[in-house]
């Protein structure tokens, strides 16, 4: 199976829910074909997302894998072209995150959140830079950043590392592969109402309604983040009208935050 030269193909890692799953629905509503990557333990998950992005009429596919491992990640370009015809736009979406005071953080746990969060995101990066060098047209590397790669979080030094990282490699990547019109941005959202921020708070043991309350009365508009709305901004970068846009980490927290 494979697509018309005129369709443009995404593949989003972890996309079995939250951020990573509307910014599939939300590329698949703008005419792309779409992969879908997550762990083989999301797999009921990423078929019934399958099942939603075919009754828009797109093409689409699973990758399962571990974006930490590269040849995972490996195996999983490999598939999305030979199944979907070609890799237009990369969403490095897969992420981790938890609470813990640096001075209890088992280093095999910072060693796991650097691991997925960086590590996976610069394996998925260059292999997705390799194969759009070789197609020879350009494309579009989008990257999951995030308020704490702005600023650092008490309990989350991990993560603020992490993230940190994540926009001192896109802005080198945007610099290597610019000559091959591929640009190189990253989404930093704050807190976005997900499953994986309803497990952060169960863990930390804060009331949810609570915390949601006060994550929105720290932004500017007064209300925290919805995944949709990082998905439309998703939308923007993968489109043709940021072809002048590279290299940027771009804060998406109704406010919370100014460069």
């Amino acid at each position: 199976m494979s697509s018309s030269p005129s369709t443009k193909v995404a593949l989003v890692t972890g996309a079995a829910q939250g951020i990573g799953k509307a910014i599939a629905l939300k590329l698949a509503d703008d005419g792309l074909d779409i992969a879908l990557n997550d762990l083989s333990s999301k797999s009921s998950e990423l078929e019934s997302l399958k099942a939603e992005i075919e009754t828009k009429g797109r093409k689409t596919t699973i990758v399962f894998g571990d974006v930490s491992s590269e040849p995972d990640v490996i195996a999983m370009i490999e598939g999305v072209v030979s199944q979907l015809g070609s890799l237009d736009v990369m969403v490095a979406n897969a992420g981790i995150t938890f609470a813990c005071p640096l001075t209890e953080l088992p280093v095999s746990e910072w060693d796991r959140t650097l691991a997925i969060n960086t590590r996976g995101l610069f394996l998925c990066y260059r292999h997705a830079a390799k194969q759009m060098i070789k197609q020879g047209r350009g494309g579009r590397i989008i990257g999951a950043a995030s308020s704490a790669g702005k600023q650092g979080i008490a309990n989350l030094g991990h993560y603020s590392a992490s993230k940190f990282a994540v926009r001192g490699l896109t802005q080198a990547a945007a610099q290597e592969w610019g000559p091959h019109k591929i640009t190189v941005n990253c989404y930093a959202p704050s807190t976005v109402q997900t499953p994986m921020i309803d497990n952060f708070i169960t863990q930390v043991g804060l009331p949810k309604d609570a915390f949601y309350t006060s994550q929105s009365q720290a932004t500017a508009l007064g209300y925290h983040g919805q995944p949709e709305y990082i998905a439309s901004l998703v939308s923007f970068l993968a489109s043709e009208g940021s072809h002048h846009i590279t290299g940027q980490s771009i804060n998406i927290d109704g406010g919370k935050l100014f460069d």
